[in-house]
């Protein structure tokens, strides 16, 4: 059995300790700790001072002698305990390292969790705590292209100056088509979402056609010129470009970011363009389609308003296409081209680099 215990506590301390008892912000551990030193230098005994408090015999007694050995400090902070299982050894780290960053695991394209701590000899858990310690996602896999147009430089220098530093009384419009828009109708209604459970569609669909929508993007203030055409021909490509002649002031230059598709440079394109000299091509390096906004607005369209919808016809995915351009057009938002010709070329020679060391 334990003997009494005398603690005696000082003003100093008493102050101290009230206080935490008394701040709402003070942790609770802490909190009951103070709570336990206050009753025991009051000379409550151990019994009363587990029922005021509502802790534990072993409890008591713990932060009691706590408070003798360390003062009102040793009741704020925990005992740091030794780990429930040995480290693993520095060897083990680097080894789990190099086979991810250097080596395929057999018969396969990339490590798994699993497939590493067999290899390895270690647990899973292990594994996964080396990854994100050293920033690994194996699983992961980011696609890139170098462009290797001999003339990338000239025409990223062109593409990025009009976004930069447009003309004056000029329109800086980027160009492009999104072709085989499919019209998709579940074969069955899905289930709506709701709590636990995402929402539901079928795999499985009816085709009711396609369309293309012919779009260009003023990087001025956002809004967005649109027109869906059965296919995306050179013939197709004049009618978009007569739209744009038709929407826009005819004051204005139009300076148009288009990429090498062959519609874009057909020769009757080419002899439309010299009968109206307000518009000038500025063409994107090959490979290069990041290079054009227009691609940023195609990517928020599809996530939006096309990759889930339900169109029972072609003239349904249409007319949501139009819908949901006149009300991006109601509040437009530009995206903001910052990325400098000089800090791009540097990333490009950069990554030729890395490709060359790798072959």
């Amino acid at each position: 059995m334990r003997c009494g215990v005398e603690v005696s506590v000082s003003p100093e301390d008493r102050e101290r300790l009230s206080g935490l008892v008394a701040d709402r912000n003070t942790p609770q551990k802490h909190a009951f700790r103070a709570h336990i030193v206050l009753l025991t230098g009051d000379g409550l005994g151990t019994m009363e001072i587990m029922r005021r408090t509502g802790q534990s015999k072993p409890t008591v007694w713990r932060w009691q002698a706590r408070y003798t050995e360390a003062g009102v400090d040793g009741l704020l902070r925990d005992k740091t305990r030794p780990p429930g299982r040995q480290p693993l050894a520095p060897a083990i780290i680097r080894k789990v390292v190099s086979k991810t960053t250097t080596e395929r695991p057999p018969e396969a394209t990339h490590w798994s969790v699993r497939l590493m701590a067999k290899a390895v000899g270690i647990a899973p858990s292990s594994v996964q705590k080396i990854w994100r310690d050293h920033g690994l996602k194996p699983h992961l896999v980011r696609t890139f292209k170098l462009s290797r147009d001999p003339n990338f430089e000239a025409k990223l220098i062109d593409v990025v100056g009009l976004y930069l530093a447009p003309p004056d009384r000029a329109l800086v419009l980027s160009v492009d088509e999104k072709s085989q828009i499919q019209a998709l109708d579940r074969t069955q209604p899905g289930l709506p979402l709701k709590k636990g459970r995402a929402g539901t569609m079928t795999h499985d669909y009816k085709r009711h056609g396609t369309t293309t929508l012919f779009a260009a993007l003023n990087v001025l203030n956002g809004t967005v010129i649109g027109r869906c055409l059965p296919r995306h021909r050179h013939q197709e490509f004049l009618r978009f470009l007569e739209t744009i002649d038709e929407q826009t002031e005819a004051a204005l230059d139009l300076h148009l970011i288009v990429d090498n598709y062959a519609t874009h440079k057909h020769p009757e394109v080419m002899a439309w363009l010299e009968r109206h000299p307000r518009f000038h091509l500025h063409f994107t390096p090959t490979s290069s389609s990041w290079l054009n906004l227009i691609e940023r607005f195609f990517a928020e369209i599809t996530r939006k308003r096309i990759r889930r919808g339900v169109f029972r016809s072609l003239l349904d995915l249409e007319v949501a296409i139009y819908r949901y351009l006149a009300n991006h057009n109601e509040h437009p938002k530009p995206f903001v081209w910052t990325a400098k010709p000089v800090d791009i070329l540097d990333k490009v020679k950069r990554g030729k680099q890395a490709l060359e060391s790798e072959h």
